[in-house]
């Protein structure tokens, strides 16, 4: 199973916290390949940069290491771009887009996101 990790699931996995059973098994699992978006270092950036997070700079190794990182393509911007108005977060329509182009299932809480056919594990 190839996962892509919204960017609140991503931390809650650094942070130990909040995920659903289902979710953290599959993220655990050995046997699946599970993908932080270019988007969400992006977000988390920018965010720590206002003083809206606060995150251990350990998150960045830890995503480096454990997960495998997926690039914002010409392709992915475009998509995004072209989305319905189901969701105003450009993050979380950059998000969606990579899961719809490369068949991932996007690991997330955020029930909007369902509402562009995208494959959603619960959070």
């Amino acid at each position: 199973m190839n996962l892509l990790l919204d960017t609140h699931t991503l931390l809650w996995w650094c942070e130990n916290q909040k995920l659903s059973t289902e979710a953290a098994a599959a993220i655990a699992d050995p046997d699946n390949l599970a993908y932080v978006s270019a988007a969400s270092i992006w977000e988390i950036s920018i965010k720590q940069a206002r003083g809206k997070l606060r995150v251990d700079e350990a998150i960045y190794d830890i995503c480096s290491e454990d997960f495998e990182s997926l690039p914002i393509t010409h392709t992915d911007a475009r998509l995004a771009g072209s989305l319905p108005n189901h969701h105003r977060d450009p993050f979380d329509r950059m998000l969606v887009a990579q899961a719809l182009a490369r068949e991932l299932l996007l690991v997330t809480r955020d029930s909007q996101m369902g509402s562009y056919g995208v494959n959603i594990l619960t959070a």
